[in-house]
């Protein structure tokens, strides 16, 4: 018989998830529902008995996850990534299937995850040692390295709620790597800490796993994922499309998930959804300079065009759409939106169909595969298509065209890649009266000797 040691840290059998869409939202105390059932018994059984609609997050989900392995899940936006990993950490349940969890869970999906918003920092190490089963002579033992690793000494007794949310990412994840859970999983929120906290974290997730610990980790970082990962899945609408130990491989079939060179760069909304009176997306194109879909890689010395089309119900001033491009590594590299530029070149809207159209510069971007996320807001106010989280998402592979230049024939390095005019200065010293001359002159080909 198998031994308690050998099994799996995690199993996951069979899994569906359903959201119900479309439901009424008013929440209703006991009573009011036992008397609105009383005093309108028909209307109350037909509302129970009408069919709701639903959205299915997860679809017949397996894996096992062994003690000690970093297991990578990786998919695009609205795969299912987060709804797996509160599945995991049992704040909702499953529609159908089984979770088996052998151990203590630490778990840190979104920012200020498991503080109370009126304690200080303090206590809420404290409080959250207590929420992964800690007692407070565990907690005390590791309090100081907790505190040195999120670097918030300063305010160490200031309420939560008060804290950025770069301050609460540090020492929410501080305390869930430090008092030492046997399962760690830990979502995208990383992203929302700077360049050099995120590569502690890094640091410390690795070095939670080879003490032997499990670790899941979700991101669009896929260095990091390839990096630190023996193991890694790719979910796609909310089905698990690859398993295995060769993460090289399941990354790449998830930059290019039409076979090598084929990419998905355009998008249309068939299945009606985004639905919004503010802004609702039809189309969504990467295009050539002659407005055809991309089907292969393009050069970065080409014009490339971003083409959204949708319908505005409701027009308001406040409204604004674009996108945001991501590099490889998962860094967004700028957010560009139709009220970029000054007023009274902006488009005003009425209600009906819009075009938009958009060039990114040539001799921008440098070689690599880039993913373009359609985003729509109400400024100051509300996300209409918020990139991260669910969002119509594109591909761009550039590739070639970076110089001009017979030295520079392969990717640069760096994330950008232009070319910028230079201008050579010849430096030569006056005999006599030691002051320095300086003659300018373009660096040419024809007087490089």
């Amino acid at each position: 018989m198998t031994s308690q040691k050998e099994k799996p840290a995690i199993e996951v059998r069979h899994i569906f998830k359903d959201y119900t869409i479309g439901a009424d939202k008013t929440y209703k105390t006991l009573s009011a529902s036992v008397t609105n059932a009383v005093r309108h018994p028909a209307r109350s059984l037909r509302d129970l008995l009408a069919p709701k609609d639903s959205f299915r997050a997860l679809s017949d989900v397996n894996f096992e996850v062994e003690r000690g392995e970093v297991l990578g899940v990786i998919g695009r936006n609205g795969a299912g990534k987060s709804t797996l990993l509160k599945l995991l950490s049992r704040i909702t349940y499953p529609t159908k299937g089984e979770v088996v969890i052998r151990g203590r869970v630490g778990s840190l999906l979104e920012v200020g995850t498991g503080f109370h918003p009126e304690l200080t920092g303090r206590e809420n190490i404290y409080f959250n040692g207590a929420i992964l089963g800690m007692k407070k002579r565990e907690i005390e033992d590791k309090f100081d390295e907790i505190v040195q690793f999120s670097g918030v000494e300063q305010f160490l007794d200031t309420p939560v709620k008060r804290y950025s949310s770069g301050m609460q990412v540090r020492l929410a994840f501080s305390v869930a790597a430090h008092l030492e859970p046997e399962i760690l999983l830990v979502d995208e929120v990383l992203a929302v800490g700077d360049a050099e906290f995120q590569k502690k974290c890094l640091g410390k997730m690795g070095k939670v796993a080879r003490e032997g610990r499990t670790v899941l980790f979700v991101s669009h970082n896929l260095n990091a994922i390839e990096r630190m990962c023996n193991c890694c899945i790719l979910l796609e609408k909310g089905s698990v499309v690859r398993n295995g130990s060769d993460v090289s491989q399941t990354i790449k079939e998830y930059l290019f998930p039409f076979g090598e060179g084929i990419l998905p760069s355009w998008w249309t909304n068939d299945n009606n959804e985004f639905k919004n009176p503010w802004f609702t997306p039809h189309k969504f194109f990467i295009t050539d300079s002659s407005g055809n879909p991309l089907k292969n890689p393009i050069s970065n010395n080409q014009d490339i065009q971003i083409q959204i089309e949708g319908n505005i119900d409701r027009p308001d001033s406040a409204l604004d759409i674009g996108y945001a491009i991501h590099s490889e590594e998962g860094v967004t590299l700028y957010l560009s939106c139709i009220n970029d530029q000054e007023e009274s070149y902006r488009p005003i809207f009425s209600r009906g169909n819009i075009l938009l159209r958009t060039k990114i510069p040539k001799r921008f971007l440098n070689e690599g595969v880039y993913t373009i996320e359609l985003c729509a807001f109400l400024h100051s106010q509300m996300w209409i298509l918020e990139p991260r989280k669910y969002a119509p998402s594109l591909s761009l592979h550039i590739q070639g065209g970076l110089s001009d230049s017979p030295y520079w024939t392969a990717r640069r390095p760096g994330v950008i890649a232009p070319l910028l005019e230079w201008e050579g200065m010849m430096k030569n010293q006056r005999s006599g009266d030691g002051q320095h001359a300086y003659e300018c002159a373009r660096l040419k080909k024809d007087n490089a000797n």
